[in-house]
C-alpha cells in the first residue's frame, strides 16, 4: 500500500513517542509516514496555515490530499488506515464527541502518562523511532 497519510507528532513527549511506536507496529502496510513537529522544515510544509500553539497542542494526521485532522478528529481516519482498524474507526467516528474528550483528557496529561510508562516500554519505543529515522543504507 502506498503512503496514505503523515502523522505529525511531538518528539519531545515520551508518551507521544510511545504511542507513535505503537502505530508503527500496527501499520504493517506502511500506509503512514511519521514526522516530528520539531522537524521544522517538514512540519511547516505540512501544517503551514496553523499557528505554533495549535501545532504543539496535539498530533496531526495529514492525508495525501492535504486534509489535516488534529487531536480527536484524527482518531477515526488514522484507524481506517490500520489493518483491522475499520470497526474501531466506525466506533470512534460514531462517538466523536466522546473521542474528542478522551483525546483531550490524555493529551492534557501526556507528561503524567509518559512518566507512568515502564522504562523498558519507553526504551523500546525510542529504539523503534531511531530505526525509523535512520537513513536507509
Amino acid at each position: 500500500m502506498p503512503v496514505q497519510a503523515i502523522l505529525v507528532y511531538d518528539a519531545e513527549c515520551g508518551f507521544c513517542r510511545w504511542a507513535v511506536a505503537k502505530v508503527m507496529v500496527w501499520d504493517r502496510a506502511r500506509a503512514i509516514r511519521f514526522v516530528a513537529l520539531q522537524d521544522r522544515a517538514k512540519a511547516d510544509r505540512l501544517l503551514s496555515p496553523m499557528d505554533e500553539a495549535t501545532r504543539m497542542a496535539s498530533w496531526h494526521l495529514v492525508t495525501i490530499e492535504g486534509r489535516v485532522y488534529s487531536a480527536g478528529e484524527g482518531v477515526a481516519p488514522l484507524l481506517r488506515l490500520m489493518p483491522g482498524g475499520g470497526p474501531p474507526a466506525r466506533l470512534a467516528a460514531a462517538a466523536q464527541p466522546l473521542t474528542d474528550r478522551v483525546y483531550d483528557f490524555v493529551a492534557t496529561r501526556r507528561a503524567v502518562f509518559g512518566r507512568l510508562l515502564p522504562r523498558q516500554a519507553r526504551e523500546r519505543a525510542n529504539e523503534r523511532l531511531r530505526r525509523h529515522e535512520a537513513p536507509p543504507r
